[in-house]
């Protein structure tokens, strides 16, 4: 046996029983762009965005989502970076025409977006998925939404916003009626990182029951307020969530995402090479962290603990430094607001 037959076999024993973690039919999508625009206005510049999508295409993540596709009429330009909007020269002068295995996907939300004009047919656009994001009360939209995605040639998922929010009987009309679309498949979204892993066993086992009789993957969006973003999304891979949504060093909205790092190592799939990331996180992302200030946080811990939206913790956060901040003063304002 020769030496570095010896040392791999040497750390594959040392690995123990890790590899429980593979799952050959999971994909993988980071958000980093796209979510992590939410803390900037989406003004991103190009370095960052395609130090994002190489470090994407070496690693060998399935999907990088590069921003939103946002209404022009709703949305002023000029107040916005490119990724708002993520018109097809912008998306183009990142990936030119993305000749790697690596597909480029773009969120839609229902409602905010001109899709009928704005998303081009897909013999047009470099773009492979759209993903519809949508509230419980905007179904009808963003069925239609689906159905013109599909007609122009696209993948299509649905992101179902605000889980934690709505009641048992909405939740499985509003599944019901996903599951009659043509879409790809359904999101199960913690958007205030409010959920706990035994609401995620059972919501997604829910999802899973109304998508595998219509061919439909289950997805997972995670948000880490209470520090279990990578937590849920473990819970989910393991009731069967095929769907993985994370962000490098977990860059998002308030708390952030999954960190993509930490979900490639867990399932252990020879197709992903974790060090194309750190280099990106290296020299991209982290060099972001002190005027984006996204990550766990105790503002957010306190939304998300009572299930609410994280806007008023990112606006006391962006109203005062650190060191000034007075979390007991914000814990009390929440609670007179419940």
């Amino acid at each position: 046996m020769s030496g570095g037959e010896s040392k791999q076999n040497g750390q594959a024993a040392s690995a123990g029983g890790r590899w429980v973690g593979f799952r050959p039919e999971v994909k993988v999508l980071d958000c980093t762009v796209r979510d992590g625009g939410l803390m900037n206005a989406h003004g991103f510049d190009d370095q960052v965005v395609k130090a994002v999508y190489h470090a994407c295409v070496e690693a060998g993540v399935d999907y990088m989502e590069i921003g939103y596709k946002c209404s022009k009429r709703i949305f002023a330009p000029d107040r916005f970076g490119a990724w708002k909007f993520s018109d097809e020269t912008d998306i183009r002068r990142i990936v030119g025409d993305n000749e790697t295995p690596l597909k480029i996907s773009v969120m839609a939300d229902a409602e905010r977006t001109d899709y009928h004009v704005d998303i081009l047919p897909r013999e047009q656009s470099v773009i492979d998925m759209i993903r519809v994001a949508t509230y419980i009360h905007q179904i009808p939209t963003a069925i239609d939404m689906v159905k013109d995605a599909r007609d122009k040639g696209y993948e299509v998922c649905v992101n179902l916003m605000a889980i934690s929010t709505v009641s048992e009987w909405e939740l499985d009309q509003a599944l019901a009626a996903l599951t009659q679309s043509k879409a790809n498949g359904i999101y199960l979204v913690d958007s205030f990182g409010a959920l706990y892993s035994e609401q995620v066993q059972y919501l997604t086992q829910k999802y899973l029951n109304f998508a595998r009789p219509a061919k439909m993957d289950v997805g997972i969006h995670t948000h880490n307020n209470q520090q279990l973003a990578y937590a849920n999304t473990i819970e989910a891979i393991i009731v069967g969530a095929t769907m993985l949504d994370a962000s490098m060093s977990g860059l998002g909205r308030g708390a952030g995402n999954c960190p993509m790092e930490l979900l490639l190592g867990f399932l252990h799939n020879p197709k992903f090479r974790i060090r194309p990331l750190l280099e990106a996180i290296r020299d991209h992302i982290q060099p972001l962290q002190e005027k984006l200030r996204w990550g766990y946080d105790i503002p957010y811990m306190i939304t998300g603990q009572m299930n609410r939206h994280p806007r008023a913790a990112i606006e006391f956060n962006e109203k005062t430094s650190p060191g000034e901040r007075d979390v007991v003063g914000f814990y009390d304002l929440m609670i007179e607001e419940e």
